[in-house]
């Protein structure tokens, strides 16, 4: 299995940029100055890696099955700690927090169940990209909506709309996941074909 590809090493590179987010995000909350410009600064980064090591992967012919792991996970990782920093300075709602995140439960309990059943991981839908993307440049805006700069209440309107947008799409690829596991996975009493399993 090829590890060390451009592709996994800009994946990896993006993992390492989660902490520092954290930690430039959580300042105020510490009576440090705030470094919100700089915590969207590394959430610009992430997105542009994003779109980086998916393009040269497919560019070089370094699709691999790490590959597959570490991109999904980064931004899961990326939202799970903006939805923490955003919760804790009380610049989100907590429902949206137990919806974003009810949805990834389901989408692990899936992966089990694909995993176990001896198939591969599922590929990564557009929309689902489509909805990571629309968070990860709407949470960067409500985060700067909440700093003191001319524009800021334009950021925050831009921001909510695009985050909203970014929910309704997270669970419209809830929906793709569920078409591609009912795809896999034959129901009870059924063998790949669609036929009958035999009666012992």
């Amino acid at each position: 299995m090829r590890i060390l590809t451009v592709p996994n090493v800009l994946s990896m590179l993006r993992l390492a940029g989660v902490p520092v987010f954290l930690w430039l995000a959580l300042l105020p909350l510490l009576g440090r100055d705030n470094q919100d410009l700089w915590a969207v600064l590394v959430l610009a980064l992430s997105g542009i890696t994003d779109y980086l090591d998916g393009y040269l992967a497919r560019r070089l012919d370094q699709v691999s099955d790490l590959g597959r792991i570490l991109d999904p996970a980064a931004d899961r990782l990326y939202t799970a700690a903006t939805l923490v920093a955003l919760t804790l300075r009380d610049l989100i709602p907590v429902w949206l927090v137990i919806a974003l995140v009810a949805r990834d439960a389901v989408m692990a309990a899936g992966v089990v169940l694909v995993r176990r059943k001896g198939f591969e991981p599922l590929q990564v839908s557009f929309v689902g990209k489509s909805a990571t993307f629309c968070l990860m440049i709407g949470f960067p805006l409500v985060l700067l909506g909440s700093t003191v700069f001319p524009g800021a209440w334009v950021s925050h309107a831009v921001g909510w709309g695009a985050v909203l947008w970014g929910s309704s799409l997270y669970f419209v690829a809830l929906l793709f996941y569920f078409r591609q596991i009912a795809g896999l996975v034959p129901a009870p009493g059924q063998v790949a074909g669609g036929r009958s399993a035999p009666r012992p």
